[in-house]
């Protein structure tokens, strides 16, 4: 037996109708739910003896500078639920502010480095001078997995004292990452201030340049020299083709078999110019 059951015409373009604009509310519904900023505990704050936290609303009457660009920053939703939930952006770097903030400025914040006079205990004054690397040091507390990076055999020079986090990264307005953004050209500058002979220009670049220096670098400390993802040639296959033709090992249609037995791509004589060359298209010189 078969049944054949259909609404009336109005009513199925009344059905038609309700269906589109229920799926339309639902898929607006879950754009608002995506791209809403939330306030989520993502750091537990510290306590410090005889500090209590006051929120980042208290700094700006002196900072407020420094506090209307911080509204940008990556940093400036840190929170903690419980009875420190409240925007401390500031304090979660700084530390508890009340003591601070009572002195008019006098009594530095628990975490402080810019000179000033020491914070005051029952036991005297503290040294002024503050410990070494102290920036890292805080920001070691949130990231400990970069601790570990800066650790390995091939690292930028942090752990030395040659290097601060604050040269790549920016806490205090918009992106963390000082050059960071959309193009990928304005992320290679914080590279290349440092490692200016990689500029350019060259005559013949190397095009994964355009796809950004963390493509073949990791940028805090890799186990490999020269701070790369990888150490032999799977760093230069994972974009050059390689096909197996006739017992031949061929890349870019040229026999590799024995030439990759010799070491890598750019120490085995071959392809020494691995960010550009001014004389051949092969990036050998």
């Amino acid at each position: 037996m078969k049944c054949n059951f259909r609404l009336p015409g109005g009513q199925h373009a009344k059905w038609k109708r309700l269906l589109a604009v229920t799926g339309g509310a639902i898929v607006l519904l879950l754009a608002v739910i995506s791209c809403r900023t939330v306030n989520r505990a993502v750091v537990v704050l510290p306590d410090v003896p005889g500090a209590k936290y006051i929120g980042s609303k208290e700094c700006e009457q002196c900072h407020d500078k420094l506090c209307r660009d911080f509204a940008t920053a990556d940093h400036a939703r840190l929170i903690a639920e419980g009875p420190n939930a409240l925007n401390a952006g500031c304090e979660s770097c700084h530390g508890p502010g009340s003591l601070h903030s009572e002195s008019g400025g006098e009594v530095k914040p628990p975490y402080s480095f810019t000179p000033g006079r020491p914070q005051v205990s029952s036991y005297g004054a503290r040294p002024a001078v503050q410990p070494t690397r102290a920036t890292e040091t805080v920001c070691f507390q949130c990231h400990p997995n970069i601790r570990g990076q800066f650790q390995l055999p091939s690292h930028h020079p942090v752990p030395e004292g040659r290097l601060s986090c604050t040269a790549c990264h920016s806490p205090h307005k918009g992106s963390i990452y000082r050059t960071g953004g959309t193009s990928l050209a304005s992320a290679n500058q914080g590279c290349l201030g440092c490692h200016p002979a990689q500029r350019g220009p060259y005559v013949f670049e190397h095009e994964a340049l355009r796809e950004g220096c963390t493509i073949c670098h990791t940028p805090h400390g890799s186990v490999n020299a020269k701070l790369l993802t990888v150490r032999d040639a799977n760093l230069c296959l994972k974009c050059h083709f390689q096909q197996i033709r006739g017992g031949q090992l061929l890349i870019g249609g040229s026999d590799h078999t024995l030439r990759l037995q010799q070491g890598t791509c750019w120490t085995g004589g071959c392809h020494e110019a691995v960010h550009g060359s001014r004389v051949t298209s092969s990036l050998r010189f």
